[in-house]
């Protein structure tokens, strides 16, 4: 299943705030696993006072944003997930994006992604 901007809602609680069980639903990974991926602590993903903080939400949403950028060139979510894990970017010294994002360097990856989406090279 590939995240689009329509299943975005089904992501956001009313008030807005990325759920994060329904984000670790979509990646098929734990809450835990979750924390773990986006540089959060457990707490951070699990606690609603902790979830609903900016800085848990920019981290989250820079997460579902780079993911989907992905999904158009990788086929899935899933797959997207596992680049996003996994697939060392030689324009940041082989760091993965999952390290990139750690690092609060998010916005990097995006304009790294929207060079490759307007055929520039990585």
């Amino acid at each position: 299943m590939s995240a689009t901007a329509e299943d975005l809602p089904e992501l956001l609680s009313d008030s807005g705030v990325v759920e994060t069980d329904a984000l670790a639903d979509l990646l098929h990974i734990t809450k835990g696993e979750l924390a773990q991926a986006t540089g959060l602590s457990r707490d951070a993903v699990s606690k609603r006072a902790r979830v609903a903080s900016p800085k848990t939400q920019q981290r989250l949403r820079d997460t579902l944003d780079i993911i989907n950028r992905a999904v158009p060139w990788t086929g899935s979510t899933a797959r997207a997930f596992a680049w996003f894990r996994a697939q060392p970017l030689p324009s940041f010294g082989d760091k993965t994006a999952e390290d990139l994002l750690k690092e609060g360097r998010a916005q990097a990856v995006k304009d790294y992604l929207s060079r490759i989406a307007d055929g520039g090279y990585a």
